[in-house]
């Protein structure tokens, strides 16, 4: 089970975007994620008719380690580890490790 998933609220506690929050947009590998405006870089687009793309200076989301992020516990304000509880009739549940309490509830 993976631990971070699309849309949970995160917070970047290493690089050079650290302490910004944002949603996870989408997860692409195990150990790569894109948060909501973490990690911007620009790029030069070249033009393309067909599709009906403008060209010139796009800004983008790239991926951030994994390793470099933690869920956000609004119960605390805070950034968060995440552990697993067993839960009857749901199995696996993920959960915050500073108080207990379910994330996907």
């Amino acid at each position: 089970m993976s631990k971070i998933k699309k849309g949970d609220d995160v917070v970047v506690i290493a690089g050079k975007d650290k302490g910004k929050r944002g949603t996870v947009l989408r997860v692409m590998k195990p150990d790569l994620v894109v948060v909501e405006g973490v990690n911007r870089l620009k790029k030069h687009q070249r033009p393309n008719p067909n599709k009906g793309d403008t060209g010139g200076i796009v800004e983008m989301d790239s991926p951030i380690q994994v390793s470099n992020i933690a869920i956000y516990n609004p119960a605390t304000r805070k950034a968060d580890r995440i552990g697993l509880k067993t839960v009857e009739g749901k199995g696996k549940v993920r959960c915050f490790r500073s108080n207990g309490e379910l994330i996907d509830a």
